[in-house]
């Protein structure tokens, strides 16, 4: 291998993290005419009022039936252009004047329905994500309105059936909207003793990038430890050379056109490696950290401490 060589690292996510939902963040909700216990005012005032409520006013401060909400749901639904397999709506209420809606969709993410003109939908999961985040900052942070049906507490179970499809074979323990890049929402998934990822979608699919090239690039996998990334890395030694060597620590160098280059820090005092792996992620080469070859690929082993080279040329 020539010292020449550039290693080009991978370019990371621009992701903001925090999902925005201005409409809905420090909005008071008002209970009222929507099959949930009214208010405490709206209460009092009709208990003021008693027998003196015409026919009328009565018939207007019905709630509506179920079957009535969940047309209403589904009408703001597709005027919104969300596709949902519609299988429940509430209508917990108003903020201001607006009516608002939560519902659950087969298979799929719920949403809480701003009834406004457009209506506004916003995704269960990504409006946990950002609560999950503010509440990591200030575990007494206001979140906003949160999707509250019990379908809708599935955020783990819906993003595991999406990562599993785009090829993530790990046990997926932990799972979440972390952010935007973007228009799409970027997901964190994480794995029971295994390298996690991050996930969006890229060309209408989702896509997965391992915590090993996100954390390479200074962003952060909450759901992954470094014992966990040196854990997965090793299984891509089996076989080489490489393979007697407990990886204690692992970091990703770069890459050019002829594949990825890692390097294993080993738990045996000065001994590592550097592994070439292919587009598929298989190990095509390994180079111990103390060779020649390992030493003009990109800056050398950093992570292993190995004696020096000896000096050549010249006479003592």
């Amino acid at each position: 291998m020539k010292n020449k060589m550039i290693i080009g690292l991978i370019g990371a996510f621009a992701v903001s993290i925090g999902l925005s939902q201005p409409a809905l963040a420090n909005s008071a909700v008002t209970y009222a005419g929507s099959g949930q216990q009214a208010s405490g005012a709206a209460r009092a005032e009709g208990e003021t009022r008693g027998t003196r409520m015409t026919r009328q006013e009565r018939g207007r401060s019905r709630a509506p039936s179920p079957e009535q909400v969940r047309a209403a749901a589904q009408t703001h639904l597709t005027a919104a252009g969300v596709t949902c397999s519609l299988t429940e709506a509430v209508n917990p209420g108003r903020i201001g004047t607006t009516d608002v809606y939560e519902v659950a969709c087969d298979s799929a993410p719920g949403y809480i329905l701003m009834a406004s003109t457009p209506p506004q939908a916003f995704d269960c999961i990504e409006l946990a994500g950002t609560a999950a985040t503010a509440r990591a900052a200030d575990p007494a942070a206001d979140v906003g309105m949160q999707c509250m049906l019990p379908a809708n507490q599935n955020g783990l179970q819906v993003i595991s059936a999406w990562a599993q499809q785009a090829g993530a074979a790990c046990t997926i323990d932990q799972a979440q909207a972390v952010g935007k890049r973007g228009s799409d929402t970027v997901y964190e998934i994480g794995c029971a003793n295994a390298d996690g990822y991050w996930m969006q979608k890229v060309d209408g699919a989702f896509a997965l990038t391992p915590c090993i090239k996100v954390t390479s690039q200074g962003s952060t996998c909450r759901f992954t430890t470094p014992e966990e990334i040196a854990t997965s890395f090793q299984t891509k030694l089996a076989g080489t050379e490489a393979e007697s060597c407990q990886v204690a620590q692992v970091r990703l160098m770069g890459g050019n056109e002829n594949g990825e280059f890692y390097e294993a820090k080993c738990a045996a005092e000065g001994e590592g490696f550097i592994a070439r792996l292919n587009a598929e992620g298989v190990t095509q080469q390994v180079y111990a950290c103390a060779s020649s070859a390992a030493r003009v690929i990109g800056s050398g082993c950093t992570l292993t401490q190995v004696p020096a080279a000896p000096a050549t040329g010249g006479r003592p």
